[in-house]
């Protein structure tokens, strides 16, 4: 009962936030809760699960995000034209690369298997260079200002949740091959580290997604715009019908969409760990997680089992992220920043209670909610607590200006509360399998 009434607080506040606010704003807030949950999941089933700490989600939704460029947006004939054979031959040349490392690797040992690897490494580095610089170039010098990129597949962007989802498992079986050795603290360094090259790469390399200067209007392919549901007559009289302005209408029926599709998303994925966690492998994970050493003189693979969890978890994180760039309809990966990416979701997962699914969720939808609400509403409390000073005053001033960053605060006096009276969240791991 305990729990079904946290969730039911929930939802009176978020119906609270349509009320007092606008109906548009809470199922904006609402639709970013539910992709926060997915992450949280995703955090979750390395966290909860494994003992992963992975402090790099952000570069693992950032590959969500680009797959949602990759898939939807129509491909650029000129660029191709331009540089698409360069990108061919650069990709020949790092796969020849790997090919040549895995087989030297393989057939030969000592001193001459590692001056072999250094030696390949930096000869493929090289070749694979000199096809991809000019091929680069090429492409970002077709009508840069609209495109300067590939363009992608122009299917529907919902595929790209599938597609993000392999974006991001196939990235967390590199870093996983490279970091998973590393003692947890390590680890974390690690992966954050790896996280902000992968954000970098997205930020410079304009001829895959525009780098930093964006890209907009993706279609989505399934969902109408607004702008359409705007045009249409049927649209107007159904608007006409429930007494609300056309336009107020059809950002509440795009978002009404939305929030159906990522509930099922969620349903599913929710569902799935579910039956992952009490299944077998669930209860081999957590006997790792509590005693690494005595997993593996049970005979468990634990390398090869972290390595499974890391990636799945990256796959959840992945989806999340080409849902978050099919709902704003525009990826932009100056956005891309740890404290929204990483640290804002492990404490979702640390308030909610890390190991138990529904945890991960409750606090995925909590501290969404008093992020963005704490914003709107700080600038009406900092008003409130400084109504004797007079108008003129500089320090009065100075509070309502900084009232923004009273989220920050809140998000910090949540976690030392939570952590002080309920120190396994607020939806604690059941102890039983």
């Amino acid at each position: 009962m305990k729990n079904v009434l946290y969730f039911a607080i929930m939802a009176l506040a978020i119906i609270g936030a349509g009320e007092l606010q606008s109906w548009t704003f809470a199922l904006t807030i609402l639709n970013l809760c539910i992709i926060s949950a997915i992450m949280a999941l995703g955090v979750n089933i390395q966290w909860g699960y494994a003992g992963i700490f992975n402090v790099g989600i952000m570069g693992f939704a950032a590959l969500g995000g680009v797959a949602a460029v990759l898939v939807s947006q129509p491909p650029i004939p000129e660029a191709w034209s331009a540089g698409g054979s360069g990108l061919g031959l650069a990709l020949l040349a790092f796969l020849a690369t790997i090919a040549a490392v895995i087989v030297l690797r393989v057939k030969t040992r000592g001193m001459l298997r590692k001056l072999g690897t250094v030696a390949i490494v930096v000869g493929g580095f090289f070749l694979t260079r000199y096809f991809f610089d000019p091929a680069a170039g090429a492409i970002e010098s077709v009508n840069a200002a609209k495109a300067g990129n590939i363009g992608g597949l122009g299917l529907p962007i919902m595929l790209s949740w599938l597609v993000g989802g392999l974006f991001a498992a196939g990235g967390a079986w590199v870093v996983g091959k490279v970091a998973l050795g590393l003692r947890s603290d390590y680890l974390a360094i690690a992966t954050l580290g790896i996280a902000e090259i992968i954000v970098a790469v997205l930020k410079n390399e304009d001829w895959l997604a525009r780098g930093v200067k964006n890209v907009a209007g993706l279609k989505n392919g399934v969902v109408p715009t607004a702008y359409d549901l705007q045009q249409t007559e049927w649209f107007q009289t159904l608007a006409g019908q429930v007494n609300i302005d056309v336009i107020t209408a059809s950002s509440l029926f795009v978002k009404l969409i939305y929030a159906g599709m990522f509930t099922v998303v969620l349903l599913v994925i929710l569902y799935l760990s579910e039956r992952a966690l009490r299944s077998p492998w669930g209860r081999m994970m957590r006997a790792i997680r509590d005693n690494r050493d005595a997993a593996a003189a049970m005979g468990k693979d634990v390398t090869r089992r972290h390595l499974q969890t890391f990636i799945i978890g990256s796959a959840v994180v992945g989806i999340a992220g080409a849902m978050l760039t099919t709902l704003e309809g525009q990826f932009t990966p100056g956005s891309y920043q740890p404290l929204r990416f990483t640290f804002l979701i492990w404490v979702m997962v640390v308030v909610g209670g890390s190991g138990n699914n529904w945890g991960s969720i409750l606090g995925a939808f909590l501290i969404w909610f008093v992020w963005v609400e704490a914003e709107q509403i700080g600038g009406h409390v900092m008003n409130a607590v400084t109504w004797f000073m007079a108008e003129d005053s500089e320090l009065r001033a100075t509070l309502i200006d900084r009232a923004a960053h009273l989220r920050l605060l809140l998000m910090g006096l949540i976690l030392l509360l939570v952590l002080r009276f309920s120190p396994r969240g607020l939806i604690p791991e059941k102890n039983s399998a």
